[in-house]
């Protein structure tokens, strides 16, 4: 049916998207605040990009992404995460060349062929933050602090900051070894994916969602066994500038998330107001990815939050955003005469930045009255031919159940300083 949107994916209509209007805002203000710049990236990439960037053993590249062949024969995917596409316009445009570190924000649509469920999607909405260019520890407390502050201005509460370091290429190996040892007796019980996953990255075993599989690795090896003195002294340092401003966290040892590029420290943002235990947001320190992407070598950190999951988390908790519902204004009118009349008043209001609206039925004042109640509007401005005669009209104050005439020159102060 062409009246039927695809499985997986919302309409958000009036009612609604001024929810995610109040999220834009107001990521957008912190954002300022903490010294991040918007990018736009395209909303589909060269397939490469996340097979390399992302990595081939995750579920995201093995499962999950909208490919398909262009008419030019080449194969590009619809972007299942924004931090490849940040990476790429970073190395294509060489800002390695601008002073560093530079701070990214970015806002918008993502894609994934996923089993949707609550707060999950196949075409979701992400806010994300990256930074470039610093291995300072300081800077993976202030992405972190950023995301848990933009929960708290929402009003958010029961949050749960899961931490972990998932070392580097230095520590890394020695972890590749002991997980392939210690799951080397029960490879033929794991599934398919991990059996798979064992030779080419057995670290991702330990991110199955697969109860057997978690259920073999309870005592498997984890990154924090293995940590170089690098890694160590980067992570002990992390907690500290975090017990600094007061956040706390949990160590979490077996967290990897779901991407092949993280390294060092990793970090998930955990609610248990949308089912089971679920991440609203996460990210982490990825060193390695600019490079294996063509650039220079040059360290990088950043995380996502997931906005349908924020919008669910929200509702579950009672949180009512502080959004406007319906116009200041309402002009009613009565008699033809002032039809063109109130339509000059109308705009005048609106470009004096007043929200307006009028009736466009040709509905009776009783009918117009009734509508703009429906419309919430804050005032209605009643314009019939014998006051606009005197040049006056009837405001009636909806919240405040009263009304008086007020000049028609004076609509527009009056408007402002009651509202």
């Amino acid at each position: 049916m062409l009246t039927t949107r695809p499985r997986g994916t919302n309409d958000i209509l009036p009612g609604e998207v001024e929810k995610w209007q109040f999220l834009q805002q107001l990521t957008g203000q912190v954002c300022r605040e903490y010294g991040y710049g918007e990018i736009r990236t395209p909303i589909f990439e060269h397939t490469e990009l996340f097979t390399r960037g992302v990595g081939e053993t995750t579920d995201i590249v093995e499962k999950e992404m909208y490919t398909f062949t262009d008419r030019g024969d080449r194969s590009v995917t619809l972007r299942p995460e924004g931090t490849a596409s940040t990476v790429r316009a970073y190395v294509e445009n060489k800002l390695h060349a601008l002073p560093q570190p530079l701070k990214f924000y970015y806002i918008g649509p993502m894609f994934r062929y996923d089993r949707p469920q609550a707060g999950r999607y196949r075409q979701f909405h992400q806010f994300g933050v990256e930074v470039f260019g610093s291995n300072d520890p300081a800077i993976d407390a202030e992405v972190i602090a950023m995301a848990m502050d933009i929960y708290q201005r929402i009003g958010l509460k029961k949050l749960e900051l899961h931490l972990n370091s998932v070392g580097c290429p230095a520590c890394r190996p020695v972890l590749r070894q002991k997980l392939q040892e210690y799951f080397k007796p029960h490879l033929e019980n794991l599934c398919p994916n991990c059996q798979g996953r064992y030779e080419r990255n057995p670290l991702r075993i330990l991110d199955c969602k697969s109860e057997k599989c978690q259920e073999f690795g309870k005592d498997a090896p984890t990154t924090l066994d293995v940590l170089c003195p690098d890694c160590s002294s980067h992570f002990e340092a992390v907690k500290g500038y975090l017990d600094e401003v007061g956040i706390s966290y949990t160590i979490n040892n077996r967290l990897v998330r779901g991407l092949d590029y993280y390294t060092r420290t990793a970090f998930e943002i955990m609610t248990r107001d949308i089912g089971a235990q679920s991440s609203i947001g996460g990210g982490g320190r990825y060193n390695g990815l600019i490079e294996e992407c063509g650039g220079p070598a040059t360290p990088g950190i950043g995380f996502a939050l997931g906005l349908e999951r924020i919008l669910l988390t929200a509702e579950r908790q009672g949180i009512v955003f502080p959004v406007s519902r319906g116009p200041q204004v309402f002009i009613a009118t009565v008699g033809s005469g002032v039809a063109r009349k109130a339509f000059g008043l109308l705009q005048n209001l609106r470009q004096q930045g007043i929200t307006a609206e009028q009736d466009y039925l040709d509905r009776s004042l009783k009918a117009q009255m009734k509508y703009a109640g429906k419309l919430a509007a804050r005032f209605v401005i009643i314009l019939g031919e014998e006051e606009f005669d005197r040049g006056v009209a009837v405001v009636r104050d909806m919240q405040a159940g009263e009304q008086q005439e007020v000049a028609l020159g004076e609509l527009v102060s009056f408007i402002k300083h009651k509202g």
